[in-house]
Formats: C-alpha cells, sequence, structure tokens
C-alpha cells in the first residue's frame, strides 16, 4: 500500500453504515478491510487477522484504520460491539508491543460541528459505547 503523507500505510475505513447484525459486519469487515481469504466470520479469526496482518503491509509509520457508521450496530447488538472494541484494542497493544503501530480510530458519527470538515475522532482505548 502507499505511504501517506503522515508515513502510514494507506489508510483503511471499515464503515458499518447500515450493518445491524454480526453476519453483516463480517462481510463488511470482509470487504472493506480486503481481508484474506482464511478469514472465518467469527470473533476469534477477525482478532487473528488483525494479529497477522501480512495482508496489510506497514508504512514506515505504522497502519491506520478509521471504523464510521458504527452507530446503529452498536445499538442493535451493544454485546457484540463491546467485542469489536475488545479485540481493536487488542489488535492495537499488541502491534505496539511488536513495535509496529496500528492505530485503531472510531470516528463519531455526527455532522461537522466544528466546520473545519474533520470528523471528530476516539482513539479505541476511549471509544465512545
Amino acid at each position: 500500500m502507499p505511504p501517506t503523507a503522515e508515513g502510514a500505510a494507506q489508510p483503511l475505513v471499515l464503515d458499518l453504515t447500515g450493518v445491524s447484525d454480526r453476519q453483516g459486519f463480517m462481510d463488511r469487515a470482509a470487504a472493506d478491510l480486503g481481508l484474506p481469504g482464511w478469514f472465518g466470520r467469527n470473533w476469534d479469526a477477525l482478532a487473528d487477522c488483525l494479529a497477522d496482518l501480512s495482508w496489510w503491509p506497514p508504512g514506515p509509520g505504522g497502519r491506520l484504520l478509521h471504523v464510521r457508521g458504527w452507530r446503529e450496530y452498536a445499538g442493535e447488538l451493544p454485546r457484540e460491539w463491546r467485542i469489536v472494541k475488545d479485540i481493536l484494542r487488542d489488535a492495537e497493544g499488541f502491534w505496539r508491543r511488536a513495535g509496529t503501530a496500528l492505530a485503531v480510530v472510531v470516528e463519531d458519527d455526527v455532522d461537522d460541528t466544528a466546520g473545519d470538515g474533520e470528523r471528530p475522532a476516539h482513539r479505541t482505548g476511549a471509544a465512545p459505547s
């Protein structure tokens, strides 16, 4: 993947807009993230894919994953959303200890209230529930 100006690999975006069940989440994750063929469409397989990022080479500054459109999913399946957040947080920690950055940003689903063209975001450690 080409590096961005900040030195990270091209960011990936997981857009959960319209996703309201686990199968939809797994299908969207596979498509949006370009997960490898061995992705088994379950929580353990997602965690495995995020611990073996051979399918997503890092840029000099690491990797960046944006998650957006998550509120409907979180509202429909709050327990599942907590699992997603735990998996993302664990993946960040794993790669931090490995010395190759993985930053996960969970974006708020709000309009641009600041008027600056930027969407508010949270790191997974402080992601909204």
